[in-house]
């Protein structure tokens, strides 16, 4: 059991985030069953609207790193200048790839033009080559290849992500095991709960845009192979982990629009070796991280560099005095080395592991979206939802769940 008055509800807002949802292509080289975002060949924007998009972002929104996504964004032949662009207004460049493209020189190659890290997706359903087929536990190979050419250069931080399916959902533990295996090298791990956007969600809810009924089958997020759980939550996530790491503690969280309990972004972070997990931290660890941030940056902390999660023993020696879980692991961290005389104490590493529960639809119609959401993007010169850009797209707005009259005449119910 999860309660949300027990964690730190992050200090963002749509004003005032770590994140800016960048997306200078809508062009990717394979399929992933879960993705948000139709494929579109040669897709690329040009340097100069991806320059007043960054514009846009800076007019309405206070932010730390740039997420830059798509597409896959190494598809964009300019992709070196479009980090070099962001990195030179003084914000953290992450490229959101699947990875396919990359080769060990253009790693070099983007971190002189500052790139800050990268966030790979990999999960078993998407059509990789040599990779099809493949569980989440034989994917952890692919992981650790990525992870060891990021480490090579050096300098750059390493996350991953994968799409949670109902018949993936056993397999996140082992995910994360091997994640705390390799804490010296893969800084964060995402899992992001699967949804589709059905046109059978309940027989009397269909979809509206403004008046009119549209028809969702056009989206990318409509379809899917096979029938899959739209429910899987934040809470059933952590709840699969603890079976295999029973002490795993979130300690922040983004609740939802429509719900104050919802745990939309659920983030826990602890400090260990490859060989152990020393402890979690707690929920006024994070609240002074992202203060301690804005107040010196101005802004809310979007990535940590590589130099700093290796740290682990100064941030315990730091924070301490603060927060209850950080003096539980410093314990057991000083502990475990005097039970070892002769021996020097090891290096310690930070990790965290995010779970994102995306769109909820309520039963009375409502929409659950993350509220606060970082992953906002840019359509036609305003922030908008980056997991729902397709309806902007297709319909011009938003699409809304509504209820049938009997007379099958569509009355709205919320959304």
């Amino acid at each position: 059991m999860i309660d949300h008055r027990t964690l730190y509800r992050l200090p963002w807002s749509l004003a005032d985030n770590p994140i800016a949802w960048l997306e200078p292509t809508s062009t990717c080289n394979i399929y992933c069953e879960g993705c948000y975002r139709a494929n579109i060949k040669n897709g690329h924007k040009p340097l100069e609207t991806v320059r007043e998009e960054i514009d846009v972002f800076e007019r309405y929104r206070n932010f730390d790193g740039v997420s830059i996504a798509g597409g896959d964004p190494l598809t964009h032949p300019e992709i070196v200048s479009i980090v070099e662009m962001v990195a030179k207004r003084g914000y953290k460049p992450i490229l959101n790839t699947n990875g396919v493209a990359l080769t060990d020189p253009l790693i070099q190659q983007l971190k002189d033009a500052g790139l800050m890290g990268f966030t790979f997706h990999i999960d078993s359903r998407q059509k990789r080559p040599g990779w099809k087929g493949s569980s989440e536990i034989e994917l952890n190979a692919l992981r650790l290849e990525f992870a060891e050419r990021v480490a090579k250069v050096g300098g750059l931080s390493c996350a991953l992500n994968a799409t949670v399916y109902e018949d993936t959902l056993g397999q996140v533990p082992e995910v994360v095991r091997w994640a705390q295996r390799h804490i010296d090298k893969v800084h964060v791990v995402v899992f992001i709960a699967f949804r589709q956007a059905s046109e059978t969600i309940r027989n009397d809810l269909e979809f509206l845009v403004g008046e009119e009924q549209v028809s969702m089958t056009a989206l990318p997020y409509s379809r899917s192979t096979g029938k899959q759980r739209l429910d899987i939550s934040s809470r059933d996530v952590v709840a699969e982990i603890r079976k295999a790491f029973p002490e795993f503690s979130p300690c922040a969280y983004l609740n939802g629009t429509e719900k104050a309990d919802s745990l939309k972004w659920l983030l826990t972070a602890y400090v260990g070796t490859p060989d152990r997990v020393f402890g979690y931290m707690g929920p006024r660890f994070m609240e002074l991280a992202q203060v301690h941030h804005h107040f010196k940056k101005g802004r809310y902390m979007a990535y940590a560099a590589p130099s700093v999660l290796r740290a682990g023993r100064s941030i315990l020696a730091g924070t301490w005095p603060f927060d209850r879980g950080v003096r539980s692991a410093l314990k057991r961290y000083l502990l475990h080395g005097l039970a070892r005389p002769g021996h020097a104490f090891p290096r310690l590493h930070m990790q965290s592991v995010m779970v994102i529960q995306p769109i909820d639809v309520l039963t009375d119609g409502r929409m659950n979206m993350c509220d606060a959401c970082p992953d906002i993007t840019v359509h036609e010169g305003e922030l908008v939802w980056s997991c729902r850009l397709e309806e902007q797209k297709n319909f011009g707005g938003f699409a809304k769940v509504v209820r049938k009259k009997a007379e099958d005449e569509p009355q709205p119910v919320g959304g």
